[in-house]
């Protein structure tokens, strides 16, 4: 596996690492296991301080931080500081309330015993975590567990190793013990033997679902449990009497931000047929403005996206949904010719038969369907084999929650596309995954959540 920096925009590959080496992955096992010894019995005030530290230097950082994320991937510099600065909230979100999370708590009981559920930490989890959020997949696993008491090692995704080797000196300044949190440049070979090893009690993986698939699998071998963040096609409904202006504009944003490259990215625009010329004439105006350029480039609103590789795999899938029936327009200007950019295309005319129907497009590429009325919307919109996030659009906000209600997904939202936040649980069903991450539900996932009776009876039941 190679692990490189490779500017999107440039397409200039700007440093290249070596795989971590056998003696290298044991090294950080043992270091890991070492450090959780201690870790594990360190008072809740000193694993705030470590997190509020890290929050700190976050965002004293953000513009070398941000910088360092546009270089990797290519993400719009503005966006790369909203990454930062969400890092932050996430590890001062733990810091004040991870102690709250895991107290313990009296457990009910009718017989004359004393029951409580107390929370204690397991030891390594093994975070596998992609490269459309470097700092963001992260945080979002790390903040959680370390406040609980474990310890981590990451593999990261290969194209963005220096966002990774980041979190090694985030952690060291703010505090962490050597051990309690390592970055790998591990293989996939290491990486089973990473899961297999009994030092190991969890897997958090966030990526796409044949990684999960594989991983999944590898985990239940060594029977640990994991947690799984996988694709996502987010339905995004448009009812009849939405603002057809203000959604329109939500829906290019949700459709564009960080280039489309988001698993919660309003991917499947499913419209009622009443509205829904209005609509597609405003989307495809508004998604005609945007700017493609260089991403360190405050005008700019269109980023490349993450490789030349990236590029061409959605490319050949937009074509092979055309071969199968799909109409595609494309829309605005022409993006520039260097780089990993992509033309924003409207993909129509998209049915069960076509295999588009159920993927999920990783970049600007929008999926419109038109409804015959909202039970139909509701229909198209659980007819996913995913089910991560989703929204629905209309001025009557009851009514738009009712209708809400009926997506199948981990998380919906109305008058939004789906929202990214500290204090907000992420997760999703089907095959968009497994397990929650973020505030109380994050936290637990791999800690033992222990039964503790005290009994003092006469004779047996």
């Amino acid at each position: 596996m190679t692990y490189a920096t490779t500017n999107p925009y440039t397409g200039e590959v700007v440093q290249t690492f070596v795989d971590a080496t056998d003696t290298e992955v044991d090294a950080a096992l043992a270091a890991a296991d070492k450090a959780f010894t201690s870790w594990k019995t360190s008072s809740f005030a000193t694993r705030a301080d470590v997190m509020l530290t890290a929050a700190t230097l976050m965002r004293e950082r953000k513009s070398q931080y941000a910088r360092l994320l546009t270089l990797e991937m290519g993400k719009l510099y503005a966006e790369a500081e909203l990454e930062v600065d969400l890092c932050a909230d996430m590890f001062e979100y733990y810091a004040q309330h991870a102690e709250q999370h895991l107290t313990t708590r009296p457990i009910p009981s009718r017989d004359p015993g004393r029951y409580e559920l107390q929370y204690s930490p397991q030891g390594i989890i093994f975070a596998v975590e992609p490269w459309n959020f470097p700092f963001y997949q992260v945080v979002r696993i790390a903040a959680p567990q370390l406040s609980a008491g474990n310890v981590l090692i990451l593999k990261h995704a290969s194209n963005v190793p220096q966002s990774a080797a980041m979190f090694d000196t985030l952690f060291a300044d703010a505090g962490l013990p050597a051990g309690c949190f390592k970055n790998l440049y591990a293989t996939r070979p290491q990486t089973a033997k990473i899961i297999a090893d009994p030092r190991v009690r969890g897997v958090a993986l966030t990526g796409s679902e044949a990684a999960g698939i594989t991983v999944a699998k590898q985990a239940a071998e060594a029977c640990k449990k994991s947690t799984l963040e996988l694709g996502g096609a987010d339905a995004f409904v448009v009812l009849a009497d939405a603002d057809i202006d203000k959604t329109t504009t939500w829906a290019t944003m949700g459709r564009h931000w960080n280039a489309g490259q988001v698993c919660v990215s309003s991917k499947r625009q499913i419209v009622l047929d009443s509205v829904y010329a209005d609509y597609r004439a405003k989307y495809v105006a508004k998604v005609g403005a945007l700017v493609a350029g260089d991403p360190m480039d405050a005008a700019t609103q269109l980023a490349p996206l993450s490789s030349a590789g990236a590029r061409d795999d959605l490319q050949d899938q937009l074509d092979k949904a055309v071969a199968n029936g799909g109409t595609a327009t494309v829309i605005g200007a022409p993006v520039p010719h260097q780089g990993a950019f992509f033309q924003p295309v409207l993909l129509e005319n998209v049915t069960p038969d076509n295999p588009a129907y159920y993927q999920e497009f990783f970049g600007p590429v929008t999926l419109l369907f038109r409804a015959k009325d909202e039970a139909d919307a509701v229909r198209i919109a659980n007819d996913s084999h995913y089910g991560l996030g989703g929204s629905v659009f209309g001025t009557d906000t009851a009514h738009a929650k009712k209708i809400a209600e009926q997506i199948d997904t981990g998380m919906v939202f109305v008058n939004h596309p789906t929202i990214v936040k500290a204090d907000v649980p992420f997760g999703g069903v089907k095959h968009s995954g497994y397990g929650r991450e973020l505030t109380d539900l994050g936290i637990v996932e791999f800690v033992n959540q222990k039964v503790v009776g005290v009994l003092d009876i006469d004779a047996p039941y």
